[in-house]
């Protein structure tokens, strides 16, 4: 088995009430082994064969073996664990299991993760011959297959009822061999790349309650970082402050509030980053004295003179230390001559590719839920996109910059 496609990738396992489920324990350790993270999923049936420490101490985190636990009662934990994983290893499966997964039932931890869970899935039942062999569990086996679920055909041998026939567990190398075929068939074209998106506004203080920002949500950042996750790249998401929650599983989530804090923390991470996507609409001037008190109103006259100094220029600065290979895309909010005016900033500013939306009572890019935007790169290409959510938007994006990207290697 290679480890690399293991290495950084989030394992939901699913460990179901048969004598096999020892073997779980062995399969755990070797995903954790080769750089792997593993959230164990148990049903009750399960914890009488194998006590949940086990699985914890093999895997570092709590076993989710409890649909009703008090202390954990505000997390909707089956949701939770089936946004964080990459993929779904069900060893051993009962035919209990695999008949709720092939009806849709859901009354345990296991079966509620299963049916939320929307990556790939491998099933590796384990149980008695006559009960493999029974029509319904291969009615049920042939569901899930047609629903695209890999099986992992049980072997044959001494059973622990005293039996022999079909229905032992598949070894260890065995199933562990479908789960990284899996892997590697669900890796997106941005597998194994390393992401840094800059999100939503930046927020210069003119004293501790007022500020000198605009108007962007950060939904159009989070989304591209939602998209390249899902194509598997490790992301760094650098947002300022806003108003919704960070797509699961990033590599890391900075939060930040000015430009200077934004464009320092993109300078710490720059390195090691195959592609910066700079979509943060960072304020280009600042009050040059802020107030560490709030100034009164009594205090003022009927005109107040505020004086700005530039901020940083975060892509700019990034570009001064950028490594040969890395992409860079911009984005560009214009109110006239979109195309020309976007790709007059990519030249000066070095973008590979850059993402212009129209500012206007027609197109309110700026806080809207959706945008139309029109795609430049530096060999030519120009590619419109029509009005559509900015979370339909990502994918056509990280299309062009695949394909731009491919351009340029």
């Amino acid at each position: 088995m290679q480890d690399t496609i293991f290495h950084g990738s989030r394992i939901l396992l699913g460990v179901s009430g048969g004598i096999a489920a020892y073997k779980s324990a062995e399969i755990c350790r070797r995903i954790v082994k080769a750089g792997g993270e593993v959230q164990v999923v148990m049903t009750r049936s399960a914890t009488e064969f194998v006590a949940p420490l086990t699985f914890e101490t093999l895997s570092g985190r709590p076993v989710y073996s409890e649909m009703f636990e008090r202390e954990r009662a505000w997390e909707i934990e089956h949701i939770a664990y089936a946004r964080w994983g990459d993929a779904l290893l069900i060893a051993p499966a009962t035919a209990n299991t695999i008949s709720k997964m092939a009806s849709g039932l859901a009354d345990d931890p296991l079966s509620t993760t299963v049916l939320a869970f929307r990556g790939p899935v491998v099933v590796s039942p384990a149980m008695n011959t006559a009960m493999w062999e029974h029509p319904q569990t291969t009615a049920n086996i042939a569901l899930l297959r047609e629903r695209g679920v890999r099986i992992v055909e049980p072997e044959s041998g001494d059973l622990a009822c005293g039996e022999e026939g079909a229905g032992r567990l598949a070894d260890a190398e065995t199933i562990l061999a479908a789960l990284e075929d899996v892997l590697r068939a669900h890796a997106g074209d941005l597998a194994g790349r390393r992401v840094l998106i800059t999100a939503g506004p930046t927020v210069e203080p003119i004293d501790p309650v007022r500020h000198v920002s605009n108007p962007s949500s950060g939904r159009m950042g989070f989304a591209l970082a939602r998209e390249a996750r899902r194509r598997g790249a490790r992301v760094t998401l650098i947002a300022g402050p806003v108003e919704i929650a960070p797509p699961p599983r990033m590599e890391a989530v900075v939060r930040v509030r000015t430009a200077r804090e934004m464009c320092d923390a993109v300078l710490e991470h720059l390195a090691g980053q195959d592609v910066c996507v700079f979509s943060a609409a960072v304020a280009d001037y600042a009050p040059e004295n802020p107030s560490d008190v709030k100034t009164k109103k009594e205090t003022r006259g009927e005109r107040e003179t505020l004086t700005l100094v530039r901020t940083p220029d975060v892509a700019r600065e990034a570009a001064a230390r950028r490594i040969p290979g890395q992409i860079f895309v911009g984005f560009a909010a214009e109110t006239e001559n979109l195309a020309a005016n976007a790709r007059a900033k990519m030249e000066a500013k070095g973008f590979d590719v850059i993402v212009a939306n129209e500012v206007s009572d027609r197109n309110p890019a700026f806080g809207a839920d959706d945008n139309a935007v029109t795609l430049l790169d530096r060999s030519g290409r120009e590619s419109t996109l029509d009005r559509m959510a900015k979370e339909d938007l990502a994918g056509p994006i990280w299309d062009f910059i695949a394909e731009s990207r491919t351009r340029t290697e």
